[in-house]
């Protein structure tokens, strides 16, 4: 269930978006919003980024360990995707998500939309999980 439209005031300054995208048409669902599906596959390339940077290898996606969905997408968003690790173990890295959308470029607003908890595996060439390397 969705909340209110809360706007935000603005975007988080002291980041910088892993991903930005606006969602066309064909990404709608039969309601008229964006399909959820699509919203968790750019989360899901957003948290990979920065775990292939602190992997410096491939990753693979092993868990979304929680995925809110706060407000609908609608087609003319501009949604910006922020994403930071979390926390490392041997193998693995877990990347928050945080995901906003700028609406209505005539009377700008900001709105939280989603927000996830992605877990992450590094990977040898082989495809094998594999130790992360130090710092």
């Amino acid at each position: 269930m969705s909340e209110p439209s809360v706007p935000v005031s603005e975007l988080p300054h002291d980041k910088q978006p892993a991903l930005r995208v606006m969602p066309m048409p064909a990404d709608l669902n039969p309601a008229g919003d964006v399909f959820g599906g699509w919203v968790m596959s750019m989360v899901d390339i957003a948290g990979a980024i920065p775990a292939v940077r602190r992997a410096r290898s491939r990753v693979t996606t092993v868990a979304v360990n929680s995925f809110v969905f706060k407000q609908p997408v609608s087609v003319g968003d501009l949604v910006s995707f922020y994403a930071e690790v979390s926390s490392i173990g041997r193998t693995s890295i877990t990347v928050d998500v945080e995901v906003f959308a700028e609406r209505d470029p005539e009377n700008p607003v900001v709105v939280k939309v989603t927000e996830a908890r992605l877990t992450y595996v590094a990977l040898d060439d082989k495809g094998r999980k594999r130790p992360l390397p130090a710092g």
